[in-house]
C-alpha cells in the first residue's frame, strides 16, 4: 500500500470558511489547503507535507518570480479537511471513498499536520472537521498545486 497524503494548495489573496451562514475562519494573503488523509497515511506523511508546504516557494519576489515561501511573505494558512480528494471515479458515475481514512484517524492526522505547521511559526486557521462548509476563495494567480506525500509523489 502507498502512503499518499494529498494536499491541494491554492495561493490566495484571501479565503474564508463558513458553516450554516456563520464565518468560522478567515485569512488574508497566504495558502488555502484542502487536506486529504488516506487509509494508509501516518505521522511521517504529516511531517513530510508540513515541511514541504512551509518551504514551497510559490509567492512572487520583487522580480515577479515564484521565489518566496509562506514565512517570507508573513502569510497565513487556512486548512480544510477534504476527504473527497480520495474519490475513486474509475467505475460508475458515483465516486467511492474507500481509500479515505476513517473519520477518527483523519481528524487526528489533520490536527497533527496543522500543529506541525504552527510549530514552524505559521499562522494556521482551520475549517470545521466533517462539517458542510462554504469556502470563499480569492485565488491569486490563479496558482493551484496538488501535492502528495510518500511513494506517490508523482502528483507533486
Amino acid at each position: 500500500m502507498k502512503h499518499v497524503m494529498r494536499v491541494l494548495i491554492q495561493r490566495v489573496k484571501k479565503a474564508g470558511v463558513s458553516v450554516k451562514g456563520r464565518e468560522i475562519s478567515a485569512i488574508g494573503r497566504g495558502l488555502l489547503l484542502f487536506v486529504g488523509i488516506g487509509r494508509e497515511d501516518g505521522p511521517d506523511d504529516c511531517e513530510f507535507m508540513a515541511n514541504k508546504i512551509s518551504k514551497i516557494r510559490i509567492f512572487e519576489d520583487d522580480r515577479e518570480k515564484m521565489n518566496r515561501d509562506i514565512a517570507q511573505i508573513k502569510g497565513q494558512i487556512l486548512s480544510v479537511s477534504q476527504f473527497t480528494l480520495y474519490a475513486d471515479t474509475k467505475k460508475g458515475n458515483r465516486p467511492g471513498f474507500d481509500k479515505s481514512a476513517d473519520p477518527v484517524t483523519a481528524r487526528d492526522y489533520w490536527q497533527q499536520f496543522n500543529n506541525l505547521l504552527r510549530e514552524k511559526d505559521i499562522d494556521v486557521k482551520e475549517g470545521v472537521f466533517a462539517a458542510h462548509m462554504e469556502v470563499e476563495i480569492v485565488n491569486d494567480g490563479p496558482v493551484t498545486l496538488l501535492l502528495a506525500s510518500g511513494k506517490d509523489r508523482a502528483l507533486s
